[in-house]
């Protein structure tokens, strides 16, 4: 079964859920505004703070759970961010990090625990699954909160990019980006190829492009 084949909900969830905010060309340096339009307002989500989000869950954002970010979180965030310094190379691996983090923070208030990678139509009905709009939704939100508490140096937030058109058979999936300032490089920011505790995968975004 090839990589078409497993991002087969999520060519589902991108044309039926939220079409609109995704096939939006993102410009290379958004600002905080757009990104929030981009993001959340097909899927009528408050944006996120840094001390609340909205998290998603279970398949194309059906199911919400509210997450307030507490002084220990803040806490836990600026201790993991702190390996960034030095680099954009190593701002992007602190992130990887934050995100195993925040996977298992956010896993006992949506039930998570235990959620598969690349979680196909086989758990359409399962709350406790992620499929790509949640991920890049929750991804985005996370790199807001990051943004906002001064922890980004060398990349901003840029609005979710998806890829893949049914006209050419090719499956349509997406990702959270960060922008490396200075050379407005992209990079996709992708936790739904990954199972539950494990860091996102962080790449160009042109190659994750390039995947289908």
């Amino acid at each position: 079964m090839g990589e078409n084949w497993a991002m087969g909900w999520c060519r589902e969830a991108v044309l039926a859920v939220v079409v609109v905010p995704l096939i939006l060309a993102a410009p290379a340096l958004a600002d905080r505004a757009a990104v929030e339009q981009a993001a959340y307002s097909g899927l009528s989500l408050a944006a996120p703070s840094a001390s609340f989000m909205t998290v998603c869950h279970g398949f194309g954002c059906q199911y919400r759970v509210e997450l307030g970010l507490t002084p220990a979180d803040h806490a836990t965030l600026r201790r993991l961010m702190a390996a960034g310094k030095g680099s954009a190379a190593n701002e992007r691996k602190a992130v990887a990090t934050v995100g195993a983090w925040f996977d298992k923070r956010i896993a006992p208030l949506a039930g998570t625990t235990g959620h598969v990678a690349r979680a196909n139509r086989d758990y359409m009905f399962d709350k406790g699954q992620f499929d790509c709009i949640d991920t890049s939704r929750n991804l985005t939100s996370l790199l807001l909160v990051l943004d906002e508490m001064g922890l980004l140096k060398f990349h901003g937030v840029a609005e979710p990019e998806a890829r893949g058109h049914i006209i050419d058979f090719t499956a349509p999936h997406a990702t959270a980006v960060l922008v490396e300032s200075g050379s407005g490089e992209k990079w996709s920011v992708d936790a739904w190829t990954r199972p539950y505790g494990q860091a996102p995968e962080i790449m160009p975004l042109a190659r994750w492009f390039s995947l289908n």
